[in-house]
């Protein structure tokens, strides 16, 4: 039987985000595998995830970074790590593990690094310094990673732009766990009743952090537009940083004049549920590489509006309705469609998108898929009668 590939991840941290989640997917579904052992470096905190992972049995160190003072330390230290523990494979996820991971694995002396990007657009939600970051590993990309790993083929497209080495990119979307998601109608019925949401009621929802790429603004100006018209609808927003502490949040809302029908949950564990509770689904962002709460919402049986950001509109296909960013008047017609077709036919095209997800983006073909790249790394070094299969 063939050697297992040993697989150390590298990523900036392991709170709730996109790449967090699919990296924490990712591992599960590897978990059973004969062919793949995963253990991650954080560089900061271990974090929500990194303790669920932990709870699982998969190793998870956390290397305390908080300052780009502490950068050379980190480096230092993940050097040490690779040397000593000799990982067949270093996987980094986004910019700034792509960069210290990358000349980590290098300095180590292992040359089977692959790069994990996932924005389109950083410049809509990231910082200068982070900015500046993506330049330097586009000018590293020709000499540091072996494979560069794009969440969806926007974000290819986006960095072959600023110089990222073109030779070395493939596209593997995310996969998303159905077990998970698999939450029933009563439980969101239960929800929408905790939360005094009627049975007449159309509940229009967004989930996601209080960022500026998720541009949470164009949601509210949009739904706000729609208040007046459809006084049955309800707004609902999901996530870190969407509650009423938020003044930012408040005054866009308040601005609407329909504050009452704005329903700020903040930061849940039981997003299916929250998912499960909506009838439709809306994505407001500015910028997105592959937008995992569209594939989420439409593992539930969602229909979606979305703006035309990253792979959302490849995403969706013809199970929902595509819209240009930051522009909310768009935004609000796009919803307003939805809302005229009436609910049986919402949730016919929520059962089509659901189908979707099922027969093209399980978390299953995504780990196939990095176990494909894994074994084309180290077919030279084991052999290729030694190859690991497992499907």
């Amino acid at each position: 039987m063939a050697a297992k590939i040993q697989v150390v991840h590298v990523i900036v941290g392991l709170n709730v985000g996109g790449a967090e989640l699919m990296l924490k997917r990712l591992i599960e579904e590897a978990q059973q595998s004969r062919c793949v052992d995963h253990q991650v470096i954080t560089l900061t905190d271990v974090g929500i995830v990194g303790a669920q992972l932990q709870a699982v049995g998969i190793k998870v160190h956390a290397l305390k970074m908080h300052s780009a003072l502490s950068a050379p330390k980190a480096l230092f230290k993940l050097v040490r790590f690779i040397r000593q523990n000799k990982p067949t494979i270093v996987q980094t996820w986004m910019y700034h593990a792509d960069l210290l991971g990358g000349l980590a694995a290098r300095l180590a002396g292992n040359r089977n690094v692959i790069w994990g990007v996932r924005t389109t657009n950083v410049q809509a939600g990231g910082t200068p310094a982070t900015t500046a970051v993506m330049y330097v590993c586009a000018y590293l990309s020709r000499w540091i990673p072996r494979v560069i790993v794009c969440a969806a083929d926007a974000s290819r497209r986006a960095h072959e732009k600023v110089g990222y080495d073109k030779s070395r990119m493939a596209v593997i979307s995310n996969g998303f766990d159905l077990s998970s998601l698999a939450v029933t109608l009563d439980q969101g019925a239960s929800l929408r009743a905790e939360l005094g949401i009627q049975s007449d009621n159309v509940v229009i929802g967004m989930l996601g952090r209080f960022n500026p790429a998720k541009d949470q603004q164009n949601f509210v100006q949009a739904t706000g537009r729609l208040a007046r018209a459809y006084p049955n609808a309800r707004f609902l927003m999901v996530g870190r940083g969407l509650d009423w502490s938020n003044a930012e949040l408040k005054r866009w809302i308040d601005e609407t004049g329909f504050a009452s029908r704005f329903i700020l949950l903040g930061e849940r564990s039981d997003v299916a549920v929250c998912l499960r509770a909506m009838d439709m689904f809306c994505l407001s962002s500015r910028t997105e590489g592959f937008p995992n709460v569209v594939g989420e919402a439409m593992a539930v049986g969602l229909p979606c509006v979305v703006t035309d950001v990253g792979d959302a509109a490849m995403l969706i296909a013809d199970t929902g309705i595509v819209v240009p960013k930051e522009d909310s008047a768009a935004l609000a017609a796009g919803l307003e469609k939805l809302l005229l077709l009436g609910q049986e036919r919402r949730s016919a095209l929520g059962a089509k998108a659901k189908q979707r997800i099922t027969s093209d983006f399980t978390i299953e073909r995504a780990r196939q898929r990095f176990e494909s790249i894994y074994n084309s790394l180290t077919e030279d070094e084991r052999g290729k009668s030694d190859v690991c299969v497992d499907s």
